[in-house]
């Protein structure tokens, strides 16, 4: 006898349904909704989130003043000596560093560390390429023209709304 003749003939497996699906399938079908409406609570929050513009502060009454001050300074246009011009922009900058830095001893300062100083305090006016404003009031007839008293005014103008 053959082994082959006792075997029992293949027994096909019953065909697998659509449905009822299998138990983590169940979980999935509620977690859908779930993620869809987190999803979109999140869109909503994303959307109102705006980025913020960093406006520039409000001027406190020294700054205002400063600034009144700095736009009646007389400016030595059409070839006036500018002496006297440069010393009364560093008398108005000493003033507000002593008023706003009293522990710096900034009024000591001079030179290329006055204007470092300054710039430190705000890079955004670049002071320290105006070596003019502490060298022009020593030097004999220091003459600007209308564009370099355009720029320094400029300069200090930003130094005193920006600094820090």
């Amino acid at each position: 006898m053959n082994g082959l003749e006792n075997l029992q003939p293949l027994i096909s497996p019953p065909p697998i349904g659509f449905w009822p699906p299998a138990p983590g399938w169940w979980l999935l079908l509620l977690l859908i909704p779930v993620i869809g409406f987190a999803a979109w609570k999140l869109r909503r929050f994303i959307a109102q989130k705006k980025t913020i513009v960093r406006a520039e502060q409000p001027l406190d009454p020294a700054r205002i003043a400063a600034l009144a001050e700095l736009a009646l300074m007389p400016k030595p246009y059409d070839g006036a000596p500018a002496g006297a011009w440069l010393q009364q922009l560093n008398g108005l900058l000493k003033r507000l560093c002593r008023n706003h830095y009293p522990n710096s001893q900034s009024h000591t300062l001079n030179g290329r560390k006055w204007l470092a100083f300054l710039d430190n305090r705000c890079p955004a006016a670049g002071l320290t390429r105006w070596m003019v404003l502490v060298e022009g009031a020593y030097k004999p007839e220091c003459k600007l023209d209308d564009k370099a008293i355009a720029g320094l005014t400029q300069a200090v103008d930003t130094w005193i709304r920006k600094h820090v």
